[in-house]
């Protein structure tokens, strides 16, 4: 056979989870053609001697539904390797969309996802359905992307201004199923919604999709019951999962499979990863597919007190964070209001703030200190600098916060901060690996850089599972969970998406800043190192780093769409 692109001398990781081989992978018209030793005359060959073979990884969970529009790379995940990457997760997706409530739709994707609106003003609504959405994208990619509809873009669509309240009539929950039923037809990968309650728009009030009682949320997933298609994903799941089955009941009640956001270790509950471990294995047992998602992400935030969402849910707090900086520094010097915060943070924290746990100050440190006299506070805790003062923990912090005018950069880290749990987690069977949230958050971290951490910390560094087991998860569990069934795979007749990779030196690198999105605004880089090649249905999208200027991506569609479509 003559190749379009013969990949020569590799380990080849087919993804699987079998034993990796040496040999050659020809490509041929955008799918693989043969994998052996292989001779045939090719357009391109790459030499991979010393280097892994594998399929390309799936970004399973990211927020780039503004991005892609004017990054038809969704930077930087395919320079980790990812060859597709799906959005529409937590409910929050830009279709569908009436005319002239794009800007409210883009607040709920904003403020949950930290992205920031003069950014996301930028962008062209010159779609209404979820199917045209998916028709724009499909014109301009360079990696493959899959989109989800999500139920707070649902509600809004067909609830308008009373999308925030409880009670959707029968006749609005049934143009709702109407509106996910057209979406799935057109072939998203399925819907998302979201139980996660500290999710909130720009306002201070919970995002549409928290509104929703069972019924509703069980009766748009009955949808893809129907259509005998798609994929349900659930943000902040664990909650609802632990207190009352909510997930389990609604993975059997639709057959469909449903993943969920999260299981992972926090400081704010220590052993309840265990607990929920214990639930999944139950689940799974039960012959229910519903998986909970988990990364190698020890999910840091790195944040100054402008952009601050940790404290949101706090009575006192949470409308202080939504307010300009010179109020925030007049509030934050103010003793009654410190007061107030110092009752509500410190002494007795509420169910109802999610970000942080009842010893904040000792997982959140000062990263960087504007003023030289502070520049011994740089990567103390706010617990040990108020013990150093002698002040309380809430003045140690905004006497900080004042002084330097909101500026000071903090890290908070009291997720998976604990690697003897998070090798259980990460080694479990019934949970998929991901949760990057590329896209999101962009001036707090990264995210994307799990794909080339799991390969760098995980596999060579601590050897807690063997490479071939860690491009599986990569590779062929995100594709079977979000029906991908022609990728995830090195196999004749499969799309060729590859990545070619140094199992001896990949790995993520250290964040840095850039400022490449519209309007100036800026955001945190993790590069990768490690990374040699990746390949998109057939076609080099990065080589050594670098883009080669091909736009070979595409949108994935369901199951049923194919089946309809030819």
């Amino acid at each position: 056979m003559a190749y379009d692109l013969l990949i020569k001398n590799g380990l080849v990781v087919d993804g699987s989870g079998m034993p990796a081989f040496r040999g050659d992978v020809g490509i041929k018209n955008g799918k693989i053609g043969e994998i052996g030793k292989l001779s045939g005359a090719a357009q391109q060959t790459i030499d991979a001697a010393g280097r892994a073979v594998a399929p390309g990884f799936i970004d399973n969970h990211c927020h780039y539904d503004a991005q892609v529009t004017w990054d038809p790379l969704c930077t930087f995940s395919p320079e980790h390797g990812a060859t597709t990457v799906i959005f529409g997760n937590c409910s929050l997706s830009l279709a569908p969309v009436r005319k002239g409530t794009e800007e409210r739709l883009a607040e709920f994707l904003s403020y949950v996802e930290a992205i920031p609106m003069e950014v996301l003003r930028t962008v062209d609504f010159d779609w209404e359905t979820t199917g045209q959405y998916m028709d724009k994208l499909d014109k301009c990619l360079g990696i493959n992307v899959g989109n989800l509809i999500g139920h707070t873009a649902v509600r809004h669509y067909v609830m308008g201004d009373e999308c925030q309240k409880p009670g959707a009539s029968d006749n609005q929950i049934k143009a709702m199923q109407d509106v996910v039923r057209d979406g799935m037809r057109a072939g998203a990968l399925g819907l998302s919604v979201s139980r996660e309650k500290g999710h909130y728009d720009p306002q201070g009030c919970h995002i549409p999709a928290l509104w929703a009682d069972e019924k509703e949320i069980f009766a748009l997933s009955d949808v893809l019951r129907e259509m005998s298609t798609g994929t349900i994903q659930a943000g902040g799941g664990q909650y609802v999962e632990l207190q009352d089955g909510m997930i389990r009941r609604l993975a059997e009640a639709t057959g469909r499979t449903v993943v969920y956001n999260s299981l992972s270790q926090t400081m704010r509950k220590p052993d309840e990863w265990k607990v929920h471990m214990a639930r999944v294995e139950e689940t799974a047992a039960l012959g229910i597919r519903a998986y909970p998602m988990c990364s190698p992400n020890r999910v840091t935030q790195d944040f100054t007190m402008k952009n601050c969402q940790v404290f949101r849910g706090l009575p006192t707090w949470h409308p202080i964070l939504l307010s300009p900086d010179e109020e925030k520094m007049k509030a934050y010097a103010d003793p009654a209001i410190r007061a107030k915060l110092h009752e509500e943070a410190v002494v007795n924290k509420p169910e109802s703030a999610v970000g942080f746990s009842k010893t904040w100050w000792n997982y959140m440190w000062v990263n960087e200190p504007v003023l030289e006299k502070n520049k011994w506070m740089q990567f103390k805790s706010i617990g040990q600098i108020a013990e150093k003062q002698n002040k309380r923990v809430i003045d140690a912090f905004l006497d900080l916060v004042v002084e330097e005018k909101l500026e000071t950069r903090f890290l908070q880290a009291e997720n998976n901060v604990d690697n003897e749990a998070l090798t259980k987690i990460l080694t479990h069977p019934n949970a998929v690996i991901g949760l990057g949230d590329g896209g999101a958050h962009v001036q707090f971290h990264g995210g994307y850089g799990y794909l080339t951490k799991l390969l760098g910390e995980w596999v060579r560094e601590k050897q807690v599972m063997t490479l071939e087991q860690a491009v599986r998860r990569l590779t062929f569990d995100s594709a079977s969970v979000f029906g991908l069934y022609d990728r995830g795979l090195l196999r004749p007749g499969m799309a060729a998406d590859v990545v070619i990779f140094d199992p001896a030196t990949v790995k993520c690198g250290h964040e840095v800043v850039v400022r490449d999105f519209p309007k100036g605004a800026w955001r945190i880089k993790e590069p990768a190192e490690g990374i040699f090649a990746t390949i998109v249905n057939g076609q080099m999208l990065y080589s050594e780093g670098k883009h080669t200027g091909a736009l070979p991506g595409r949108v994935l569609r369901n199951s049923y769409y194919h089946a309809n479509h030819g």
